[in-house]
């Protein structure tokens, strides 16, 4: 893992998002999602009647792993490995204790995994999960990875996943009270 460790703003909000690592850029921006992934889910959120400044205000963002895992020998980002996994888990489960969610939107299949069984993304995106987590219920609602490495998302059945998925947040009461 190449530091710094990567968080959002301290916010106050029943909405955590959850992705996967911080991108080798946002360490320089010093804020998650700061780049190119961050650009297509700030479109996908606003599609759904809240923008990038409104998003980062409202919504506590968080990852499985803290630190930008590195690079693949072949290129594109590493995916963080179980022990890095477990190294950062600490956080997140103090961050559930302290927030008490209402809403958890999972970004990409390892933020997803954490959660959910999923074998294939069209096994979850387009549904949405109910889940006990610190003593609070809560809904958790799978995005695609927007990352610039994924074309999922842009062809079907992704995009049409992509759609039903953004619906139902765009329907929630918790996503409702940030617009």
């Amino acid at each position: 893992m190449i530091g710094p460790v990567i968080t959002c703003e301290p916010i106050i909000s029943p909405i955590i998002l959850i992705g996967q690592a911080p991108g080798d850029r946002e360490g320089v921006i010093g804020k998650p999602f700061g780049w190119t992934a961050g650009k297509t889910l700030f479109k996908w959120f606003d599609s759904q009647g809240v923008n990038e400044d409104k998003f980062r205000r409202s919504v506590y963002i968080a990852s499985v792993c803290r630190c930008f895992p590195g690079k693949k020998p072949n290129g594109g980002d590493r995916v963080p490995d179980r022990d890095e996994i477990t190294a950062c888990r600490a956080w997140m489960d103090a961050e559930f204790e302290l927030l008490k969610p209402k809403l958890i939107i999972l970004v990409g299949k390892l933020a997803i995994s954490q959660f959910l069984p999923v074998k294939k993304l069209t096994d979850v995106i387009g549904q949405e999960f109910e889940q006990e987590i610190a003593g609070q219920l809560c809904t958790l609602i799978p995005l695609p990875h927007p990352s610039g490495a994924s074309t999922w998302h842009q062809s079907e059945p992704g995009s049409l996943l992509l759609k039903q998925a953004l619906q139902r947040l765009g329907l929630n009461a918790e996503w409702q009270s940030i617009k």
